[in-house]
């Protein structure tokens, strides 16, 4: 199977920079996309960024200018620098990706998530 492992999130102060990542490990062949969602309490879960190995990308409106996904794919890595915080990012960030394995199979993986606090 695959996992996903989150690391990066804390408490910043608004107007902040923290950059979250991500790694992939397990029976994997090829990953095409990774990217990151976000939940904030009470509300659903949704898209910030995602980056495909072609380099294709989708963004939130709300964090774009703001925000830079970045993938190192050898590493099986994908990263968020997230500049100018806003309160209104405070979530959990979840890392996800679409992995084939090496029995051809597909999975879409979540990782388990790491909190992203703005407050002053």
């Amino acid at each position: 199977q695959v996992q996903l492992v989150e690391s990066g999130g804390g408490l910043v102060q608004p107007g902040g920079s923290l950059r979250l990542s991500c790694v992939a490990s397990g029976s994997i062949l090829s990953i095409n996309t990774m990217g990151w969602y976000r939940q904030a309490p009470g509300k659903q879960r949704e898209l910030v960024a995602t980056l495909t190995t072609g380099g294709s990308m989708a963004q939130a409106n709300s964090v774009k200018g703001r925000f830079t996904i970045s993938r190192d794919n050898a590493k099986n890595m994908v990263f968020l620098q997230m500049n100018s915080l806003k309160p209104e990012d405070t979530a959990v960030y979840y890392c996800k990706a679409v992995v084939r394995l090496d029995t051809g199979r597909y999975l879409e993986p979540w990782g388990q998530g790491t909190l992203v606090t703005v407050s002053s």
